[in-house]
């Protein structure tokens, strides 16, 4: 089943099966590994924030199912990040490269990823239990259905759209007070969490995408920009986390500075570019859309 709730189905039903559905891939990804156990890695923990976003949306009221189900997927990802968030750092030098000036600085770029492939698969040498950690976030996925199978929701159609409503215009909120943040202050947990933001928007604009396709459509086109966009924006700041913790990463306090600078150059240009396209993504106040999806809700439910 996609990551799709359809209006004309039962609304437990359908989250139900969206959770299973979810889980189960992630179960396999991690069981058999098609294209290699950090991709597979990779491919769960993308499952796990559509778990998370899920929760966030429509468990709204189940508090202590969201709060526990929400521990217990963050802490499953969490894990499971060593290599892959040193992996990202790597794929950010690929990134890096394509906005390059000149020769030299494709040359740091090299260095970079050269000395970043280093130590990505140093960590992966260090964690010898990973394969045990990836058999207990299997058995924590099989706890998960269990838990979504028993999460308390509304069957008809005026408490699921006041629902819906309600997890929609705190997603959305939250979005707002990111965006306000990145523009008052400007810094890099800002932008992360004006991120994270506009990924649970997209998300709910796909779980929802039957109410409006076509509106829906041109949004999570909108949105998904932005997430790629500040994507790179916050893997160039873990990479000057990154050097401010490890100087002598590149062997050189100079090639240091010369990629420093390049990282900081691009991340302004992507911050300015994320500002823009953020006030067209949040360009409806929370209250307004989040009555406009209850209004979709019941029109697709009763006619």
């Amino acid at each position: 089943m996609p990551y799709r709730i359809r209006p004309d189905g039962d609304f437990a039903s359908e989250v139900r099966q969206v959770a299973s559905a979810q889980l189960q891939r992630a179960i396999t990804s991690l069981e058999h590994q098609p294209d290699g156990l950090h991709e597979a890695i990779h491919d769960a923990r993308k499952k796990f924030k559509r778990l998370r976003n899920l929760l966030r949306l429509v468990a709204v009221e189940d508090k202590q199912t969201r709060k526990t189900e929400n521990a217990r997927l963050r802490d499953t990802a969490r894990s499971l990040s060593t290599v892959r968030d040193a992996t990202a750092l790597i794929e950010s030098m690929a990134y890096l490269a394509g906005h390059a000036l000149n020769s030299d600085e494709k040359a740091t770029v090299a260095l970079a990823h050269q000395a970043l492939t280093e130590r990505r698969d140093m960590l992966a040498s260090e964690e010898g239990d990973l394969t045990d950690k990836v058999s207990a976030a299997i058995l924590q996925c099989r706890a998960s259905v269990t838990a979504f199978s028993s999460l308390e929701l509304p069957s008809k159609p005026r408490p699921t759209a006041r629902l819906l409503a309600k997890g929609w215009k705190k997603a959305l909120g939250k979005g707002h007070a990111a965006l306000a943040t990145c523009r008052e202050e400007g810094h890099g947990e800002a932008f992360h969490d004006l991120r994270k933001a506009v990924q649970g928007y997209w998300m709910n604009l796909l779980l929802l995408r039957e109410l409006w396709p076509s509106a829906f459509a041109a949004k999570r086109h909108l949105a998904k920009e932005l997430v790629d966009i500040l994507g790179h924006e916050h893997d160039l700041t873990l990479l000057i986390d990154q050097l401010d913790h490890h100087p002598d990463l590149l062997g050189s306090g100079e090639a240091c500075s010369h990629l420093l600078a390049m990282i900081i150059r691009q991340q302004q240009q992507l911050r300015q570019l994320g500002l823009e396209r953020a006030r067209k993504v949040f360009a409806e106040a929370p209250g307004t859309e989040a009555a406009i999806v209850a209004t979709l809700w019941l029109e697709a439910t009763t006619g």
